[in-house]
């Protein structure tokens, strides 16, 4: 969506032409990826900072940690004079799960007067995974679902049309992705370990991760603050495994996560029109590229099954490349533009 910043917001040096084409970035919950990219697809410059969490931090604080990935990009660029330092922004934002949000973080930073103009594009980092995954030609359509953290699904179309989900927990329908399933495995640790629950490997497993000796003492550790919460997602992959060894209750819990990819990606597909289309399924997030055998061939059943003619694979590009490609679609940059553009990431 474009956005019109204020009159002489950062207007930089008199006369000042752009050097780049796209000022691509990428935030998630804990990093920033920023990206400098020149209108034939090459990459002047990179930077990194922190996360994007407007909902801790507010707007404001929030785009001042994007400005320092944007910083870092400049600064590689060999630009000193400070902005407008591209045409337009393409920015993929964690948090920016509703269009009101989208139109909120554009405001944002269109006043910083990193573009010369009023073209400010904001997306769910979503869709940043998404485009990076599409192929690189005059009409990108498909969809992705990205399991990381959490969980999220967008597609796209030539047309401009979207389908996409709200994504933010329990109270928006979702189920899933490495802290939910984290939070369940223990779930089922403690109830079998306390006796509430069916057995299950997990009330071994999970404690051992930490050198502990009972599910109780992971429990109590966690709610004491002497192991952080941020490292339950260390419990995810001590799940996979513990499914991989034939636990039911793992095993049932991986399955309900595969179950969700495919759920999400076949409703995407039928918004769009796609669902008995050749269009491309494309994964993302640590969970969903990390090779759970398991999880994989779940997915794919399911696909076939609702979706036959959807081809799923996983992205491993990096998801700035996809917000600077929506910046080059934007442009109406040339297929050889996004070639080299791709090129430049690897």
């Amino acid at each position: 969506m474009g956005v019109s910043r204020p009159a002489g917001a950062g207007a930089g040096p008199a006369g000042a032409a752009p050097a780049a084409a796209v000022l691509a970035v990428d935030a998630g919950n804990s990093k920033t990826d920023a990206a400098l990219v020149a209108a034939d697809g090459s990459v002047l410059g990179r930077g990194r900072s922190g996360g994007f969490q407007p909902q801790l931090a507010g707007t404001e604080a929030a785009v001042d940690e994007l400005e320092r990935a944007v910083a870092g990009a400049a600064a590689e660029a060999g630009l000193r004079g400070g902005p407008p330092y591209a045409d337009r922004v393409a920015a993929c934002l964690a948090n920016a799960d509703f269009p009101v949000e989208e139109e909120r973080f554009a405001r944002a930073i269109a006043a910083r007067g990193w573009a010369a103009g009023d073209r400010v594009l904001v997306r769910n980092d979503t869709f940043a995974v998404l485009r990076a995954g599409l192929a690189d030609t005059d009409a990108p359509a498909g969809v992705a679902v990205v399991c990381g953290a959490g969980i999220n699904c967008a597609g796209m179309l030539p047309d401009g049309r979207t389908a996409r989900f709200p994504a933010i927990g329990r109270i928006s329908g979702d189920w899933g992705g490495g802290v939910h399933l984290a939070q369940e495995a223990l779930w089922w640790a403690a109830r079998a370990e306390d006796g509430r629950g069916e057995p299950t490997g997990l009330a071994r497993a999970l404690p051992r991760r930490f050198a502990l000796d009972s599910v109780a003492a992971l429990v109590e550790a966690l709610h004491l603050g002497e192991l952080p919460r941020r490292r339950i997602h260390e419990l995810v992959p001590v799940l996979f495994e513990t499914a991989e060894a034939g636990d039911p209750v793992a095993a049932a819990l991986v399955d309900r996560q595969a179950d969700e990819v495919v759920a999400m990606a076949a409703v995407a597909l039928a918004r769009l029109d796609l669902l008995g289309a050749r269009a491309p399924v494309l994964l993302g997030g640590g969970v969903l590229t990390a090779g759970h055998r398991r999880l994989d061939a779940r997915i794919a059943a399911g696909l076939a099954e609702r979706a036959p003619q959807a081809s799923a694979r996983v992205v491993e590009a990096p998801p700035v490349l996809g917000a600077a490609l929506l910046g080059l679609d934007a442009a109406g940059a040339p297929v050889a533009a996004r070639a080299e553009l791709r090129a430049q990431f690897g």
